[in-house]
């Protein structure tokens, strides 16, 4: 009850920026009745229908875009090793249609929000035996409501961080039993656990699987998608392709600027850019215009043409297309992690052996940037003057570039093993089996 009181203040505090955004935006619009009141029993039926006795009905919840990615593969290996059936439910229009892209219209609903009445019909007409929720998505309701219900509530690729542990503790006569009612966790890393155990999970449903990240990162570039995006680009063998993705505001107008500057003297540099939120999509174009440049988006779907000018510059303005685009540079810059956002994820472009860089502040990816960084496999740069020296670099030094790339892709391929990891747990998971204390 008392956070129900909680969510509705904060609603009602927030509608005018609701509204604001729904009339003018067309977000939030999309899911209203499922978000507010929980799902229906037909809708449930359909979504996940009776299966056999014995057998698990699996309710995955991803919230965006990222967590949506994460799953693909889990859900693809558990679903044809398990006697299973699966739903997944996200919180966001983009990480919808990349669900149902996914997985199909068919197993794909919005989360209801975290009111009692709204959980509770969900879990009712859906009868999961195992909530899953993607890395940390902690909702009071939602979670007590799930273990009342005989559900067992498991989070896969979990983080916490030290800022959001310390939070949750600092609240910990209200929070403690949330993390108490989490019945398997598979950590990332070692940190990870220790946060978790001092918020109230029991060591033994704590386990360090590592992070799915790895394993999702792609590991060759001549796939369909990259070398289709190739062809549309107009790229030939002569050209250096930089990449900054997932950015937010400043992050390309740095790159815009630096790109001139070495675009005088480097007459090969192309530049992509990918603004991580869609409605900034035409503020971005409008901002390459100002710099005498030529924007291209992806969205017009254009035939290419027969090569790729310099002062052209691409804007990927489509979701869910990001993973491929990394394989067509050869330098890449993570946004995300020049002002406050705390990072975008890295090990995509590590992935194809591609020259990475990040900001300074990369502490949503804390564990992941050091690894990179321990291993040789990337460069943090603090400003824009370091983001420069560090792209002349690779443009100058070609050993230099291919050397980083190569160790970034290695560094990749020994942290994979994730998915096995955790797919075993979640499908040999009963309350009363017996722990792992690795």
């Amino acid at each position: 009850m008392f956070a129900n009181l909680i969510y509705l203040f904060a609603i009602l505090a927030v509608s005018p920026f609701l509204m604001w955004r729904a009339i003018c935006g067309g977000r939030y619009r999309r899911g209203i009745s499922e978000k507010l009141f929980g799902l229906s029993a037909s809708k449930a039926e359909h979504l996940l229908p009776d299966s056999a006795p014995g057998s698990d009905r699996l309710w995955y919840h991803a919230v965006s875009v990222g967590e949506v990615n994460l799953l693909a593969g889990l859900v693809r290996q558990l679903d044809a090793e398990a006697s299973s059936s699966f739903v997944v439910s996200t919180s966001t229009d983009t990480g919808y249609d990349l669900a149902v892209k996914h997985f199909g219209p068919a197993h794909v609903f919005f989360c209801p929000l975290d009111f009692t009445w709204a959980v509770n019909k969900t879990l009712k007409h859906l009868r999961p035996t195992k909530l899953i929720l993607v890395e940390l998505e902690l909702w009071p309701n939602l979670i007590r409501s799930a273990n009342r219900q005989g559900c067992n509530v498991l989070v896969i690729n979990a983080r916490l961080s030290d800022r959001s542990a310390h939070r949750y503790q600092r609240f910990s006569f209200y929070t403690r039993r949330l993390f108490a009612g989490l019945g398997w966790v598979g950590c990332q890393d070692s940190e990870v656990l220790r946060h978790f155990q001092a918020c109230g999970t029991p060591r033994d449903n704590l386990e360090i699987t590592g992070s799915l990240k790895f394993d999702n990162a792609p590991s060759r570039r001549d796939t369909p998608e990259v070398l289709d995006f190739e062809q549309w680009l107009g790229k030939d063998a002569t050209h250096l392709v930089w990449l900054v993705g997932s950015t937010q505001p400043g992050e390309e107008a740095m790159a815009l600027s630096i790109f001139r500057r070495l675009a005088a003297d480097q007459p090969n540099l192309r530049l992509i850019l990918v603004p991580r939120h869609p409605q900034r999509f035409d503020e971005v174009a409008r901002l390459i215009e100002t710099q005498q440049l030529v924007p291209r988006r992806r969205s017009s779907q254009t035939p290419s043409p027969s090569t790729w000018n310099q002062n052209e510059v691409i804007l990927i303005d489509t979701i869910g297309e990001l993973r491929h685009w990394w394989g067509t540079a050869q330098i890449a810059t993570v946004g995300g992690s020049f002002g406050s956002r705390g990072g975008q994820n890295m090990l995509e472009p590590a992935g194809y052996g591609v020259a990475v860089s990040f900001g300074p502040d990369t502490r949503n990816f804390k564990q992941i940037a050091q690894t990179l960084l321990h291993g040789e496999a990337a460069r943090r740069v603090n400003d824009e003057p370091e983001l420069e020296s560090f792209v002349r670099q690779c443009l100058i030094d070609p050993a230099y570039r291919e050397r980083l790339g190569k160790r970034a892709a290695q560094t990749v391929d020994q942290h994979r093993g994730a998915v096995v990891r955790t797919c075993d747990a979640v499908k040999n998971f009963r309350p009363d089996r017996p722990k792992k204390t690795g």
